[in-house]
C-alpha cells in the first residue's frame, strides 16, 4: 500500500512540476507523437556512390542514372503516384542496362537447366507435399460424401412420392368401387386402362347391363 501510495505521490509531484514549467496546460493532455525527421544526406551520398565507383566494375555495380523529365507532374505526396514513378524510373533503367550488358557478353536470361538450391530441405518438402495430397483428399471425400448424402436425400423424397401417389390411388380405387356398386358411377376407369393395355382396339367396359363394342 506504501509504494503504491508513493507511486502516486511521484506521478503528481511531477505533474504540478510540469504544469507550473508550461509544458503542461489545463485539461485533457495526452501524448503527441513527435513530428518525423526527414534526412537527405547528400553530401553522405555523394560520398558513398564515389566510393563503390572506385572499386568496383559498373556488370558489378549496375548503377544507372535516369534523366529526370522537366515537365513531370507527378505528385510525390500520393503514395500511388510516386510509386508508380518507381516503377517507371526501374522499367527505364532496365531497357538502358540490357543492351550493354549484352554488348560485355553477360547472360541476361537464365538458363532453362538452372535448377536454385532449396532453402527447405526435401524431406521438409515431401512433408509439406504430402500435407497437401492428404488435406485434397480429405476434401474431395467430404464432397462424395455431401453429394451422397443428397443423392440419398432426393430419392428418399422421392420414394416418399411415389408412395403418396400410390396411397391416392388406392384411395381413388376404393372410393370408385363404393360408387359402381352403389350405381353412382356406370363404370371402372382403372378396370378400363388395364383392359386397355392388355386389348388394344377394345373400347371402354360399360355399366351392368351394358355390352362392349368393339
Amino acid at each position: 500500500m506504501e509504494s503504491d501510495s508513493n507511486e502516486f505521490s511521484d506521478s503528481d509531484e511531477e505533474l504540478q512540476q510540469a504544469l507550473k514549467e508550461g509544458s503542461l496546460k489545463p485539461g485533457l493532455n495526452f501524448a503527441v507523437a513527435a513530428p518525423k525527421q526527414y534526412s537527405n544526406d547528400e553530401a553522405g551520398l555523394q560520398s558513398k556512390l564515389e566510393e563503390l565507383s572506385n572499386e568496383l566494375e559498373w556488370y558489378e555495380r549496375l548503377d544507372v542514372t535516369i534523366q529526370n523529365n522537366q515537365e513531370d507532374e507527378t505528385n510525390y505526396d500520393d503514395d500511388f503516384q510516386r510509386e508508380l514513378k518507381f516503377y517507371q524510373q526501374a522499367q527505364e533503367a532496365v531497357l538502358k542496362s540490357l543492351p550493354k550488358l549484352e554488348r560485355l557478353g553477360i547472360p541476361t536470361k537464365r538458363p532453362p537447366d538452372y535448377y536454385a538450391e532449396m532453402v527447405k530441405s526435401d524431406v521438409h518438402m515431401q512433408k509439406v507435399k504430402q500435407k497437401i495430397i492428404t488435406k485434397k483428399a480429405s476434401i474431395e471425400k467430404s464432397e462424395k460424401a455431401k453429394k451422397l448424402r443428397e443423392l440419398k436425400k432426393y430419392g428418399k423424397k422421392v420414394q416418399h412420392e411415389v408412395l403418396l401417389k400410390r396411397q391416392k390411388e388406392k384411395k381413388e380405387m376404393i372410393e370408385a368401387v363404393k360408387k359402381y356398386r352403389k350405381g353412382q358411377k356406370r363404370e371402372l376407369d382403372f378396370l378400363n386402362d388395364e383392359e386397355d393395355k392388355k386389348k388394344p382396339g377394345v373400347s371402354k367396359a360399360k355399366g351392368p347391363g351394358q355390352k362392349k363394342t368393339i
